[in-house]
């Protein structure tokens, strides 16, 4: 037919014209003909049961969708610009099901569940895979076998002028002892906590991004509370204006590291200073981990590159063998060298190095491990209290201790970079806005790091973002479950301010927002890591708070003891605290830690604290007259030990 069509149009002139339009019309309807899903529609779906199912997508205008699924048949046409919308009945937990999608194409999706969808949203401590804590958790993921536990994956994506009506190409998947190495390592282990309580398959919708703050989480309808934000969001919209800024950064960044790359004196001469060959006996010694300009007062401040040298004995059950060089974390980027072999790289500060030698490249005596560390700014060095080990067969050998060194080059610091991913409601209109016709259980939110600089702003922030929420989902009961932030960075020997602290406080006072809950964990953190390795406790503790807000059990006991009120008796307050459970108990011993106590001067003192027909009392002999009372209130309150005899931690307060 088109055949004999395009003849006539040739023939005759006047048509000329008009062919090009007439390919164009038949082609876009031959497109859009077909009917398309959105990513999250596919196979192996976790849809929420108990709930009205949306299934929707697009097609040509009027065309007719029939959509069978467990037994009933779904009518509906596409509208003029081509969208559909399907409502399925609610559901029982249960399933795999299959789901047939007629119309112009056939769709069959397999596999589906029907269970609970939650929601996985925040920055890196949320990201943070099952793969960066395998060492940790050997056996969960040898023992990762849950069909019922899958996971929706969103890359990072953002978009400043519209939200988006779909997400990027991903899939659902099942959690086995290989996909769940992808998994939010939290989320897992929360979804892992409620399947095996109730058996009820889990969906987790995994869109967090790591460094990510609260404000680019939020729709462009909820910064309008915030000026400042909204102002950035305006200027965010300028793509010029952005693509500017991308080209300045990548252009700075790109002559930085050539420049380090020229003048490294490592890189070049007649032998390379990662080479066997190599005579390092001028080279200078410091003792590792630690941080160069701690160790040389010459090196303090110091960018660019410096060079580290380790001589080792293998024994010979060791050589040829596999092995795995541990360098625990380096700030700020570094190459790792074994026997002249380059066996490890990373470019950023965070990541555990891990790095694996292949077999073949370990030798009987003498083995030369190099590590070329590049530092763009601030203080370079090998992270302290981590593992520096080189391990093969059943083997392993200390690397901390003495190592040499050398400068390779200086640099000016290298200048900071525009991460457009954090701007105001970017992530939203590409990673929330997408789901929202995706039925879910309720949010699970770890995040606030990246807020701290401003801590104050979290007060007004957080519950904006709950609010939004629920509204964009229509759901204004929606559970909002989230972590306040770990204990973090050195500790204090006295009381002082804490940035951290006030973001917890913001924390713990969006509880009076209805339907929501907190997982404390000032207990499992780092003090010199951000993204801390106990993700476990972090699930668990949210599961149990999911288990009392939405699955029933009223009488458990979800959560440490949190502040109530404070009442002054002479030189003493006592503290009134809910979730006491079985009672209030000073971990480790009789006596609590952490209090602090002020008078009108607001000039805050250790305490003396007891736990009192359970309440704690708070006195020092100095403050004759209390105002207010402070517990954990610190970046890393370490010592802190109120608990409940339940074994959850109390969330740090002021009575301020």
């Amino acid at each position: 037919m088109f055949a004999g069509i395009t003849q006539q149009l040739m023939i005759n002139p006047t048509y000329k014209y008009f062919l090009p339009a007439f390919f164009c019309s038949i082609i876009c309807l031959n497109i859009f003909a077909q009917v398309r899903l959105p990513h999250l529609i596919g196979d192996s779906m976790v849809l929420q049961r108990n709930t009205t199912i949306n299934i929707w997508g697009w097609a040509a205008p009027a065309e007719n969708i029939i959509i069978a699924f467990t037994g009933k048949t779904y009518h509906t046409s596409a509208a003029a610009d081509g969208k559909w919308f399907v409502h399925l009945s609610p559901m029982q937990a249960g399933g795999p099901y299959d789901m047939q999608i007629d119309a112009s194409n056939h769709i069959t999706l397999k596999n589906i569940l029907i269970g609970d969808v939650w929601v996985c949203s925040g920055q890196s401590n949320m990201v943070l895979p099952m793969e960066r804590v395998k060492e940790r958790y050997p056996d969960e993921i040898a023992q990762a076998n849950y069909p019922g536990i899958r996971q929706f994956f969103l890359p990072t994506v953002y978009n400043f002028n519209s939200e988006q009506d779909d997400v990027p190409p991903g899939k659902w998947q099942a959690a086995n002892q290989q996909t769940v190495l992808s998994f939010t390592a939290v989320g897992y282990f929360f979804a892992k906590a409620l399947f095996d309580k109730y058996h009820v398959p889990i969906g987790l919708l995994n869109t967090s991004v790591g460094g990510s703050p609260a404000e680019a989480w939020l729709s462009e309808v909820a910064l309008k509370a915030f000026p400042k934000q909204l102002a950035a969001l305006q200027q965010c919209k300028d793509s010029l204006y952005v693509d500017s800024i991308k080209k300045k950064d990548n252009a700075t960044s790109a002559a930085w590291y050539k420049n380090i790359t020229d003048n490294d004196k490592g890189l070049h001469g007649d032998l390379l200073w990662y080479d066997t060959s190599y005579n390092a006996a001028n080279w200078q010694t410091m003792q590792l981990p630690g941080y160069w300009g701690d160790n040389d007062a010459t090196l303090k401040g110091v960018n660019g590159v410096i060079w580290f040298r380790k001589e080792i004995n293998i024994p010979a059950e060791m050589a040829d063998k596999p092995a795995k060089l541990m360098l625990g974390r380096i700030v700020d980027a570094d190459i790792a060298y074994v026997n002249g072999i380059q066996c490890g790289a990373t470019t950023y500060q965070y990541p555990p190095r891990r790095y694996n030698i292949k077999e073949g490249i370990l030798k009987p005596g003498k083995n030369i491990i190099v590590v070329r560390v590049i530092s763009n700014v601030g203080n370079g060095g090998f992270v302290p209290d981590k593992p520096y080990t080189l391990a093969a067969n059943n083997e392993t050998i200390n690397l901390i201790g003495t190592w040499q060194y050398k400068l390779g080059t200086t640099s000016n610091p290298l200048g900071p970079s525009t991460f457009f991913q954090y701007k105001p409601t970017g992530l939203f209109n590409s990673m929330i806005a997408p789901l929202l016709n995706y039925g879910v259980k309720g949010v699970l939110w770890y995040q606030g790091e990246s807020n701290t600089s401003e801590p104050k702003e979290y007060f007004s922030l957080l519950p904006a973002l709950i609010h939004d929420w629920r509204r964009q989902w229509h759901n204004e009961k929606l559970p909002f479950i989230y972590v306040q932030l770990p204990n973090f960075m050195e500790e204090q020997q006295q009381p002082s301010e804490s940035n951290t602290a006030i973001l917890r406080e913001a924390q713990r006072k969006a509880l009076v927002i209805p339907n929501t809950a907190m997982a404390v964990t000032i207990d499992i953190g780092e003090w010199n890591d951000i993204h801390p390795l106990d993700k476990k406790d972090v699930g668990n503790r949210l599961a149990l708070a999911a288990e009392k807000l939405v699955y029933g059990e009223k009488n458990l006991v979800a959560s440490g003891p949190l502040y109530q009120s404070m009442k002054v008796t002479g030189n003493k307050v006592v503290i009134s605290f809910t979730n006491t459970g079985g009672g209030l108990v000073a971990k480790g011993g009789d006596s609590l830690q952490y209090f602090a106590i002020a008078g009108a001067d607001k000039k805050f003192v250790w305490a003396k604290a007891i736990i009192q027909n359970n309440k704690v009392i708070v006195w020092n002999d100095a403050v004759q007259n209390p105002v207010a009372v402070r517990y954990a209130w610190a970046d890393n309150p370490a010592k802190a030990n109120l608990y409940n005899k339940e074994g959850l931690p109390a969330s740090p307060f002021t009575t301020e």
